[in-house]
């Protein structure tokens, strides 16, 4: 046996398998390489036909445009042959265009140059360039300094071998939308606005790009209008120069003039003459500085960020009214009748929300304010008996909210003064107007949060002449100096308008005179009751006179007698009938029992009791009201009224029974003419005066408040061009906010120290509220609301 032969042939049988076994796995191989390659390179063929198909249903958009042009359009035929002369001019453009990009170079070069995932691009430079200069070359030379066209070029391919981004396609698209928003200026496309041919580009732009976003960046401010900011604010300094306003407009419209161009193409478009309005200019650039804030993320003045534009929850649509007083009911004084009406007419219109917040008091200060010893062991129970009280006077339910306040009662000026920062009890979500009831008033000494800083918009009503009572007591005219002045400087640092009553006021800064009260529904009836008795021949007026006032020396009783002793001999037989309670009494009726003057004083009452229908003449001689209710009062019932002429009852004076004498002697003339005569009905339109309908709209007008629950911007926000509201920056006080502002700093400094409260007449601890009004109204101590490391600015 020959053993090694045999594994010779082995070896080589084994040697011959793996060979053929190395070339089928080869070929294998290879075909599947083939495979692959075939189909990326039919991939990348239809990828190359489609961008063919794109640029060929391109051009017949354009084509089907120029085709449809003369029957579609109806626009002059000048017009006309001058659009199809541009378009003509086009087309050759577009053949080049498809001519170049349906070449067979461009395939070779997509299938060369180009991944799964390159970005197809084009060059539409010529096709733009013929655009621009036809559409430049039609323009006048001022059309030309305010439309221009960015040179847009395409990108080339990058070192990679890649195409760039669609930007001429994305330029062309603009273009097209531009000339339709502008067809009343550039006129190119007039007649083009909702026309079936602008729909089709834009629909054919669609598919080759998508819609460009609009880019959130806000550019610096340049050098330009930084000036225009500065020469703006340094007005009042550069006027002690003898720079007038005037020029620095001139200046800051000059630097501004790119935001000019821009006002005028708005005016263009819009049909309007291109004039530009100064005002215009300096919102733009309130505008334009208040979006660059907003861009770093600074904070408005609110406190808050760029993007909540009012300070409050306005969630729900309403804003919101806070109304602040300084006495409440049973008190029947003005500022606690007043400010009720008006929270329950402003509420009645349920176009804002309103909360009343009136003060509480202790047990033994309701002793001494509210009438015939009532008073009341929690808030909810004095809150009842207010909204009964209303809502038994208006005829209906008012929905508004009443809070309360911390107050002490002041026997030496017979007021009530708050304890504590009253702004406090308004929760920030509802600061966003305050109208102060006696402004002065509440912030003599209030230590706290100024009133602008936390509101929108704060507004103050004078009510009461104080200088008038100050002047009566000892030093008087020394306290009403110093008086006025402090007066000026609270109501200035905390509000933002001031509506004085009457001109019998002081007059202070930012202030305007208008009646905003009105009176009571159940006068108004009361008179309409007498009209009508009287057209049936009845008889309305069975008493003679009467007067009725808190018995105070100061409410006319120290006039009404002296008039009488002057004149008792003149005035034989006549009989006065008094209704009054108050601190004077047993000294007013001392001094009339001593005089033997005929007067017959009986206590207080309310003007609507039944008991004083029958009286036909109304007697007020005072002269320290500001705006006597009663005397509203009375000639809403019809009767005839007696009253000096002074600026209190300038607003009386119009009605025909409203009787004013000048001297003592016309006094006596007055009064036996309207004893001797009837009083004259009202008129529909001098009970609609007398109403708080009209003094909630004369309110609402003069106060400003109209623009701003309209969301109308004002002199602190700043609208933008999509209507919302944005605030401007605390970094642009005036020289009159700076002023405020100090002012506000040092009443604060100064209201912070006991020992100079105490001098100026405060109440001792009525710089925080006590345990008791803790207790009352379920507060925190005013060590924890506030503790001695918190700031209250």
């Amino acid at each position: 046996m020959n053993f090694p032969a045999m594994n010779n042939g082995r070896q080589t049988q084994t040697a011959a398998n793996s060979s053929s076994s190395a070339f089928s796995f080869i070929s294998k191989g290879w075909r599947e390489v083939r495979d692959s390659a075939d189909a990326d390179l039919r991939l990348m063929k239809d990828r190359a036909n489609s961008f063919k198909n794109i640029a060929a249903s391109f051009d017949r958009e354009i084509e089907n445009l120029i085709n449809s042009a003369t029957p579609t359009f109806t626009v002059p035929p000048i017009r006309q042959s001058s659009e199809i002369e541009f378009m003509k001019k086009l087309h050759p453009k577009i053949s080049e265009f498809r001519r170049v990009y349906s070449a067979p170079e461009i395939s070779r070069k997509v299938m060369e140059k180009c991944g799964p995932r390159a970005n197809l691009g084009i060059d539409l430079s010529r096709i733009r360039s013929t655009i621009a200069a036809e559409v430049y070359g039609t323009m006048d030379e001022d059309m030309k300094g305010i439309i221009e066209f960015n040179n847009v070029r395409s990108e080339k391919l990058n070192e990679e071998g890649q195409f760039g981004e669609w930007e001429p396609i994305r330029v062309l698209k603009t273009r097209f939308r531009e000339f339709e928003k502008k067809n009343s200026t550039v006129e190119i496309f007039a007649g083009f606005k909702n026309n079936e041919i602008v729909e089709k580009v834009k629909s054919s732009l669609k598919v080759i790009c998508k819609e460009p976003q609009e880019s959130k960046e806000v550019p610096p401010l340049d050098v330009p209008e930084l000036l225009a900011v500065l020469v703006r604010q340094s007005g009042l300094f550069l006027d002690q120069f003898g720079i007038r306003r005037n020029l620095c407009d001139k200046i800051v419209e000059n630097l501004c003039s790119k935001r000019k161009n821009q006002l005028v193409l708005r005016s263009l478009v819009a049909g309007e003459p291109p004039a530009v309005d100064p005002d215009k200019i300096n919102d733009e650039l309130d505008l334009r500085i208040a979006s660059v804030l907003q861009s770093t993320g600074h904070c408005s003045e609110s406190g808050g960020s760029w993007t909540d534009f009012m300070k409050p929850d306005v969630t729900d649509g309403k804003r919101h009214v806070a109304i602040v007083t300084t006495a409440s009911l049973p008190w029947m004084t003005g500022t606690a009748v007043n400010p009720l009406f008006r929270a329950a007419y402003l509420a009645k219109s349920e176009k804002q929300k309103v909360t009343l917040l009136v003060p509480w008091l202790w047990r033994s200060d309701q002793e001494l304010v509210y009438p015939n010893n009532l008073t009341f062991c929690s808030p909810e129970e004095q809150e009842n008996y207010i909204r009964d009280w209303l809502e038994e006077r208006v005829g209906f339910k008012a929905d508004f909210r009443i809070s309360f306040y911390p107050g002490k009662f002041s026997r030496e000026r017979r007021s009530i003064i708050p304890a504590g920062d009253t702004s406090q009890f308004i929760p920030s979500k509802d600061a966003d107007i305050a109208i102060l009831e006696e402004p002065e008033h509440l912030n003599w000494y209030h230590h706290g949060k100024r009133w602008t800083d936390k509101f929108n918009h704060v507004v103050g009503i004078v009510h009461t002449n104080y200088l008038e009572y100050i002047k009566r007591e000892k030093n008087g005219a020394l306290q009403a100096f110093f008086v006025k002045h402090i007066n000026n400087l609270v109501t200035r640092a905390h509000c933002h308008k001031v509506l004085r009553l009457s001109a019998a006021t002081q007059d202070m800064p930012k202030s305007v005179i208008c009646n905003v009260h009105g009176v009571n529904p159940k006068f108004l009836k009361i008179g309409e009751k007498v009209a009508a008795e009287r057209e049936l021949g009845q008889q309305a007026f069975s008493k003679g006179a009467y007067f009725l006032g808190k018995m105070v020396w100061a409410k006319g009783y120290k006039e009404l007698i002296d008039l009488l002793a002057k004149h008792k001999n003149d005035l034989d037989g006549f009989k006065l009938d008094v209704y009054g309670n108050g601190e004077d009494a047993h000294e007013v009726q001392s001094t009339a029992k001593r005089l033997d003057l005929n007067l017959n004083f009986q206590k207080g009452r309310d003007h609507a009791d039944d008991s004083l229908h029958g009286y036909k003449v109304f007697i007020n001689p005072s002269v320290s009201d500001v705006l006597c209710t009663a005397t509203a009062e009375a000639l809403a019932m019809g009767k005839f009224v007696v009253c000096a002429d002074h600026p209190s009852n300038e607003f009386f004076s119009s009605f025909p029974n409203c009787l004013t004498y000048k001297s003592p002697e016309d006094f006596v003339a007055k009064v036996k003419e309207a004893l001797a005569n009837e009083p004259q009905p009202l008129t529909p339109e001098q009970r609609y005066n007398l109403s708080w309908e009209a003094a909630t709209k004369r309110f609402i007008e003069y106060s400003e408040l109209d623009r701003i629950l309209n969301n109308e911007h004002s002199g602190t926000m700043i609208r933008k061009s999509n209507g919302k509201l944005i605030a401007r920056s605390v970094s642009m006080p005036t020289l009159s906010e700076m002023v405020d502002g100090g002012i506000a700093f040092a009443h604060y400094c100064l209201t912070g120290n006991e020992f100079l409260r105490l001098c100026t007449g405060a109440i001792p601890g009525t710089r925080d509220y006590g345990r008791q009004h803790c207790k009352d109204l379920h507060l925190l101590p005013p060590q924890v609301e506030s503790p001695i490391y918190g700031c209250y600015l």
